[in-house]
């Protein structure tokens, strides 16, 4: 590594951790309820302070900023994985219909389970937000074997999440439950609600996923140069192949449990960060694209809580509106180049 790349990569992570800090002071001040920074302060560190604010702060804006950062990270790693397992800069759970497979079965189980006053736990929402994930993923694999073109790939997988979306639009819509037509919102997606509870199993499944990709560096890094080459240094093709959609559903699913699809974080991101780093090489991007993912996160769902406050936006629309235009110039730079 030359002198002017490891200056580079270090500016860029440096860039990535301060706007991270910027963006979780900025988030934990930010709100219906304002509170200075020296209140922010001891209620946070010293644990001391009024009791309204000090529910707000540990109880409200915390789990929601930790789950923003958390989530965002993941569904960031996860495009990347997709990307680098389709070898296309646009794929990601969200275009190919993994978040929207996601929604649909969590949305079914918790419709039933609801509607028979049984409250489902975290681990039963990643699970079943897994089994939506594995049977979208399925299908975009099918069609994969049938078309080589990898447009054609990406339209069916909007085409399967739109069909995803439909469903579960249906089912939210024609619910009875009061507590099951407020899915309407998760549906939409959204940071709100957290508990430190949601917190603390996300954390260890993301936290886990994630550890288990960054090892996964070196032969992912082989496996983008292409399957020959990766074969040749002895990667095992068939177990790497299913171990990135196994990682990618997991994270994907995480996100989706807890937060509802959300969109283009995973394409968007992923491309962003190799484009400040200048480089593809997995043991660098993979923990920048967390980084970025929570930066991203953080500052749409301080957009999504403050600009119409006390009206909410959903998460997806803001991150549509600036994760959008990046998968445009991504499309338009990659047509000028072929």
């Amino acid at each position: 590594m030359n002198k002017k790349a490891y200056a580079r990569y270090t500016a860029s992570f440096v860039v990535l951790l301060v706007l991270s800090l910027v963006l979780l002071v900025w988030n934990i001040n930010s709100g219906s309820v304002k509170l200075s920074v020296g209140e922010i302060f001891r209620i946070i560190f010293q644990r001391s302070g009024d009791e309204t604010s000090y529910n707000i702060i540990w109880q409200i804006r915390l789990p929601r900023i930790l789950a923003a950062i958390i989530l965002g990270g993941a569904l960031s790693v996860s495009g990347f994985l997709l990307q680098t397992f389709f070898g296309n800069p646009i794929a990601g759970p969200f275009v190919l219909g993994i978040s929207s497979g996601s929604k649909l079965v969590v949305s079914l189980v918790m419709v039933y389970l609801l509607g028979r006053s049984i409250i489902i736990s975290s681990g039963g929402m990643i699970l079943a937000a897994f089994a939506g994930a594995m049977i979208s993923m399925g299908f975009v694999l099918l069609v994969s074997r049938k078309v080589k073109s990898m447009s054609m790939l990406v339209i069916s997988g909007v085409m399967i999440g739109y069909i995803c979306s439909a469903v579960t639009d249906f089912v939210v819509t024609f619910a009875d439950d009061s507590n099951i037509v407020n899915l309407h919102n998760w549906s939409l997606g959204s940071f709100s609600g957290m508990t430190w509870n949601n917190v603390a199993v996300m954390a260890v499944v993301v936290g886990i996923t994630i550890l288990i990709t960054f090892f996964m560096s070196k032969p992912i890094g082989a496996y983008q140069l292409g399957e020959v080459y990766a074969q040749n240094l002895g990667v095992n093709i068939k177990a790497f192949r299913v171990a990135l959609i196994l990682i990618s559903s997991i994270l994907s699913a995480c996100v989706t449990a807890f937060a509802g699809p959300i969109s283009f974080v995973g394409i968007a991101v992923p491309h962003l960060v190799k484009s400040l780093l200048k480089t593809a090489k997995p043991i660098l991007v993979v923990p920048a694209c967390f980084l970025g993912g929570a930066v991203f996160c953080l500052f749409c769902d301080l957009i999504a809580r403050t600009v119409f406050a006390p009206t909410e936006l959903s998460i997806s629309s803001v991150t549509a509106i600036f994760g959008a235009p990046v998968v445009i110039y991504i499309m338009v730079r990659r047509q000028k180049s072929v």
